[in-house]
């Protein structure tokens, strides 16, 4: 039990060393405050306050994603990035990051990240056999970067999902409503990093 204690407190040092200096501060604490605890006997007190602080990392980790996102191009304005991770939704998608973009029109691009998602195999599968797309008159194969995906647009509507597959461990998606064509979509996808999003999400 105190290998495995110490060695959480080990780790979460190590992490914290990668934080910012607020972050750090507050994590140092808390690992301070386990130990102490730890060393009361006061094991329950100090498991909790250990899972603090790996939340307290997790959650700068996540902040530092949800910077990838590029900013919006002029004549639109974009939402906070919003990340969903951990619980069900985790379970379901994996890690998810998605940001919002708003034309002045009230056009709308939405771009979503997705590791480790279930999703992966079937989109793999519909791409490595073409008649499985051909099967649905609104999908065609995409893509962009060197990426392989899909995209994803009813004849006569203003609404294209871009979907491209990054990797082995990353989806991409790109969303837009009130569209005359994926112009937008396309220029926001462009704008991401992908290599560095890839190499991230990795970490």
């Amino acid at each position: 039990m105190h290998a495995k204690i110490t060695g959480a407190l080990a780790l979460a040092a190590a992490l914290a060393l990668t934080l910012d200096t607020t972050a750090a501060d507050e994590v140092t604490d808390q690992m301070d405050a386990a130990k102490a605890s730890y060393e009361a006997g006061e094991l329950r007190a100090a498991a909790e306050t250990l899972s603090s602080a790996v939340e307290t990392i997790r959650a700068q980790i996540t902040a530092g994603l949800l910077t990838l996102f590029p900013p919006p191009f002029d004549g639109w304005t974009a939402d906070e990035a919003q990340s969903q991770s951990g619980g069900l939704a985790s379970m379901l998608t994996g890690t998810q990051l998605s940001r919002r973009y708003v034309r002045e029109d009230g056009a709308e691009v939405n771009l979503t990240l997705m590791a480790d998602s279930p999703m992966m195999p079937m989109l793999t599968m519909a791409i490595s056999m073409p008649f499985m797309m051909q099967a649905n008159e609104n999908l065609e194969t995409y893509s962009l970067k060197g990426e392989r995906g899909m995209l994803e647009h009813t004849p006569g509507s203003q609404t294209y999902k871009v979907t491209l597959m990054v990797g082995n461990r990353l989806l991409v998606q790109g969303e837009g409503s009130g569209l005359a064509d994926p112009g937008p979509v396309e220029q926001y996808l462009q704008a991401l990093d992908l290599v560095a999003i890839q190499n991230a999400l990795a970490d």
